[in-house]
This record gives C-alpha cells, structure tokens and sequence, in this order.
C-alpha cells in the first residue's frame, strides 16, 4: 500500500513538473523580446580562460532559490526521480554565438603565433645563413678567414645566444587572455624586424651574392652588425612593452554594478583593451566574490509589498489598465512611511539569526578541534602504522560541526560556494598545518575573494568590453568604459593622476631653542 501511494505521488509530481515546464515555455516564446542588432557592434569579447564545464548555465537554479527553513534538515523531504532540463531558442542562439566567437579566437590565436613563429626562426637563421653560404657556393673564391674572423665567430654565437634568451623571456609567455583587438607596439615592432630583415637580404643578394665578393672578414662583419641591431631592437621591444607602463599616470576606479564595491587602482600609459585586462587580473583578488542571493532579499521584499495591494474594477471593464496602475502607485506611496519599519526589524532579526547561528558554530568546530588534540595527543602512544592521517582526522570530526556549519552558510546564503568535499580539503588543510579553529572559520564567516573559491562557483568567466573609443586607443581623462559579464558589470571610470607642485619650507634650528629658568625659592 505505501508503495503505490509513493508510486501515485510520484507520477503526480512528474506530470505536474512536466505541465509547468511547458507552460513556461510558453510563456518565455510570449514574452521574449527581440535582441536589438545596433548594440552588438560596439561589444567586444576578452575571454580569460574558463573552467571545464559550463557552469554558468548550471548554477541558474541557485539563483532562485526559495528561503528555506531554519530546521531543514528535519522537515525537507526530497523527490527522487527523472529530472528535465529545458533550453530556450535565446539559450540556443547564445551558445552558438559563442561557440563561433570561440573558434575565431583560436584561429586569430594560432595565426599570430604562427606568423611570430615564422618571424623567429628568420631573424635567428639569416645571420648564420650570411655566414654560411660564401663558403659553400664559391669556397675557392674567398680569401683566408684569419684571426679577428675567427674571433668574431665567438661574438656572433655569443649574442646570438644572448638574443635568444631575451627573446624567449620577453615574447614566449603563457597567454593571460584573449584580446579583442592586436596588441598596437607588438604588431610594430614585428614589422620593424621584418622589414629590417628584408633589407639586410636584399643588401646581401645585391652586393655579396652577385658579385661573389672574396673578402670573408667583411662578410662576416656585416652579420655581426645585424646581430648587434637585433639586440638593439630588443631593447626598444623591453622600453615600449615593458618599462613604458611602469610610471603611474592614471587611476582607475571601479565600481561593480550589482552592490556598489568599489575599488581604485593606478596604471601607467596602457590601452583601453591592456588596461582592462589588468582591471579584470585584480578583480579576481581585490572583490569579493558575487553572491547573487544576498540582492534576492531587496527584490522578494519589494514583490511582497506590491503583493499586498488589491486593485478593484468598481466601474466594470470599461476603465484601462491605466487608471488600475495609478491606482497601485498611490496605495504604494500611502504605504511607503510604514515599508522603513518593516525593513529596520527584517534586517535586526536576521542580524539576530546570524549571530545566533555564529555562536554555536564556533562553539562546535572549537569542540572539534579539541576533540582532534585528544586524538593526536593518544595517536602519539600508538604504533607508526595505526597513525591517522589528517584526510581521516577531518572525515572523523567533521559530522560533529556539520549541521551548524550548514545552518550558517544557508542563514548567509553561502551554501552554494562551499560543497562537503571542499570543506573536508579545508579542514585537513587546517590539521596538517596545525591551525586553529579561528583560521578554519575565517573562509566561511566573511565572504573572501574570487580566487579563494572554485572555479565553477565564480559565476564570471567570459568578459565583454564595451567603450565608446576604439580599444587600441591609450587611456585618457574622462574615459567610461565597461566589463560585462553574465550577471553583473564592472563600471571604469579613468581620472589622471594631478600634477603635484611640491614646495620647501626651511625652519631655522636655533628657532627650537628655549631658556629654562628656575626659581632658588619654592613654597612649602
């Protein structure tokens, strides 16, 4: 008998999950708007590189997570069953989009290295080339390489070397990110090194090859002098690209749009497009992390006081739609002195909540940890092969502050950001290092940076750049331009560092200098 009721409520649930799936299926084709084509155009893409998976579209359920009770551990009852994950034609359109965007950027990607590749292996093998093919087309020709030209064959490896290794330090890094536009004083100075390579070929064919010259030593010369110019361009590589953009001229402030965090860095002359990628390096370390669940609280309460207002047609079905709006805005506005109370003692009593739920948390992990001192205190007795290990320890103690540490992560709408197999890492993290139980709460009392968490909880991955000025340009005073991402945007703002005028005031020593007088007579 309770199987087939289990059965019945089952196969209720799953038809009733079905028929609401449908229904707002249909109402997402009602109410989709269609996307304005002018906007795409001035949006370009930076991608830092994103995790496996695609949890952006995985983490949509915890964006509308109901408040749940306090005692949910005793009164949730779960549904097991078949799930059904729906996808609309906007969802569809969009990881297309990407999906295209993805497979330009990996061509543009391979192309440029491909050219710099090729580029490479032309500058480091047409020295070696100028000094190789005299002796091997006409060797009888040539006058005998004396001293000083066998002297400068050590010259040449050596700086070919040297060059080498400062090509390989400056040019051959891991990629950061992926730009929407080239980067302007690389692209020039690989066009320098081309065009100066080819001249040194057309100079070496016109008068070396054709004539055949004899003198070995002077052909020798001239691609010592192309090594040495090469070096010379590298130096002028290492002042536009790095040492360029190390006096701060700018300070940048930003600002995140959801909740209002701000914070103010100070860059050097940078494009708009170099600038917002160290914008996003440090957001990543600087912000804390976005939790869309703390802006759920403002958005259900305002839902619930319009919720409250009843609008009754008196006139009949003549009156429009206007008139019902006005209505509800002028029983709004009557109910607006009284909405402040009602916000004081929600925001007190979950004030209140928290603290509570902080207290026995601490409480319990500090048992725990006590508990974990009784056990390497009697681990120190046993023999070598009966030790714990601290991956066992954290699994032993861990049911002991479970349901406190539960408790609070949901009454602070944490819950999604920390999992069990991440918090088991942390506390055996924890043991092995011999913290103490304040370190292990500091990650789960107050909200940490980015990085601090997994990658598939960071809910921003792919970047959007938006600037009224192409973002090749250098940053100047007054330039806005935006990162959007899936959920939220970060709004830069650029003001350029005032010119100080620093001015010397000289004060005479002597000024300091007093006369301590005191008096033969005192009183009794």
């Amino acid at each position: 008998m309770d199987t087939e009721s289990t059965y019945s409520g089952y196969s209720y649930y799953s038809s009733h999950s079905k028929k609401s799936h449908r229904q707002g299926e249909r109402t997402r084709e009602r109410h989709k708007s269609p996307r304005s084509k002018d906007g795409r155009g001035s949006e370009k893409s930076v991608t830092i590189q994103a995790p496996t998976g695609e949890p952006l579209l995985a983490n949509d359920s915890t964006r509308t997570e109901e408040v749940q009770d306090d005692n949910w551990g005793e009164t949730t009852t779960a549904i097991t069953g078949t799930s059904e994950h729906s996808i609309s034609q906007e969802d569809i359109a969009r990881i297309s989009k990407d999906m295209e965007d993805s497979v330009g950027l990996d061509c543009k990607r391979y192309l440029g290295l491909t050219i710099a590749s090729f580029l490479g292996l032309l500058v480091f093998l047409t020295p070696i080339a100028f000094i190789l093919l005299p002796p091997i087309l006409w060797r009888d020709e040539l006058e005998p390489c004396g001293t000083i030209c066998e002297g400068l064959f050590i010259s040449v490896a050596f700086k070919l070397l040297i060059l080498l290794i400062g090509t390989w330090a400056l040019f051959f890094r891991k990629r950061r990110a992926d730009m929407p536009r080239v980067f302007v004083f690389r692209a020039l100075l690989l066009v320098l090194i081309f065009l100066f390579v080819v001249s040194y070929w057309l100079f070496y064919g016109v008068r070396i090859l054709d004539s055949r010259d004899r003198n070995y030593q002077g052909i020798v010369q001239y691609a010592v002098s192309l090594v040495d110019a090469l070096l010379f361009i590298h130096y002028l590589a290492i002042v536009l690209l790095e040492l360029r953009q190390l006096q701060p001229t700018f300070t940048l402030q930003v600002v995140r749009s959801t909740d209002g965090e701000s914070r103010f860095y100070s860059l050097g002359h940078l494009s708009i497009q170099r600038a917002a990628l160290v914008v996003l390096e440090n957001y990543y370390k600087d912000f804390t992390i976005y939790n869309p669940n703390l802006l759920t609280a403002s958005k259900f309460r305002a839902a619930k006081h319009m919720a409250g207002l009843k609008v009754y047609n008196v006139d009949g079905p003549s009156n429009n739609a206007t008139g019902q709006s006005r209505a509800m805005i002028a029983a709004a506005a009557r109910r607006r002195d009284s909405s402040h109370n009602e916000l004081y003692y929600e925001e007190a009593e979950h004030e209140r909540r928290v603290k509570k739920r902080k207290a026995r948390l601490v409480v319990a992990v500090e048992e725990a940890f006590i508990h974990i001192q009784r056990l390497q205190a009697e681990e120190q007795q046993k023999a070598p092969g009966e030790v714990m290990d601290p991956r066992e320890a954290a699994q032993a103690i861990f049911p002991s502050m479970a349901r406190a540490l539960q408790k609070y992560l949901r009454t602070t709408r944490q819950q999604h950001y920390h999992s069990m197999e991440s918090i088991l890492q942390h506390l055996a993290f924890c043991i092995t290092n011999g913290m103490t139980p304040k370190a292990f709460l500091e990650r789960y009392l107050s909200a940490g940076p980015t990085v601090q968490y997994d990658k598939d909880r960071w809910l921003s991955t792919q970047w959007r750049l938006v600037s009224d000025e192409a973002v090749t340009n250098g940053l100047r005073d007054g330039i806005v331009f935006v990162l959007k991402c899936l959920d939220f945007s970060l709004v830069v703002n650029v003001k350029k560092i005032p010119f100080i005028v620093l001015s010397e005031e000289f004060i005479d020593p002597k000024s300091h200098k007093f006369v301590l007088r005191l008096q033969s007579e005192t009183s009794v």
